[in-house]
């Protein structure tokens, strides 16, 4: 599965009924809601670094990944445009597109 399959599968859900799908439940709570439930799972994956274990960490890194598509979606953000960014940053070193951002 690849991440662009991953938005698909949000994109599906989030225009089933809130009734049915729990991605349209979340979306229907609006932008900051769908933030919080984003930086809940980051926390999460933290917490499973932190103890080392990688079979718990996989399994919130995907919720991560999965809720971070969510959370792109509630503001209209298409996966290329991230994509895209990422893109231009390879063209120069860490340090230095860090060092852009100011």
């Amino acid at each position: 599965m690849t991440l662009e399959d991953l938005e698909q599968i949000v994109a599906q859900r989030a225009a089933a009924s809130p009734d049915e799908s729990w991605t349209a439940k979340l979306l229907a709570k609006g932008p900051e809601k769908c933030a919080e439930k984003f930086g809940e799972e980051a926390i999460e994956a933290i917490i499973e670094a932190i103890r080392d274990d990688k079979d718990k960490l996989a399994s919130e890194a995907a919720d991560v990944l999965f809720h971070l598509l969510v959370m792109l979606k509630s503001r209209d953000i298409p996966l290329a445009r991230v994509m895209d960014i990422l893109a231009a940053r390879q063209s120069q070193s860490g340090l230095q597109e860090k060092a852009s951002r100011g």
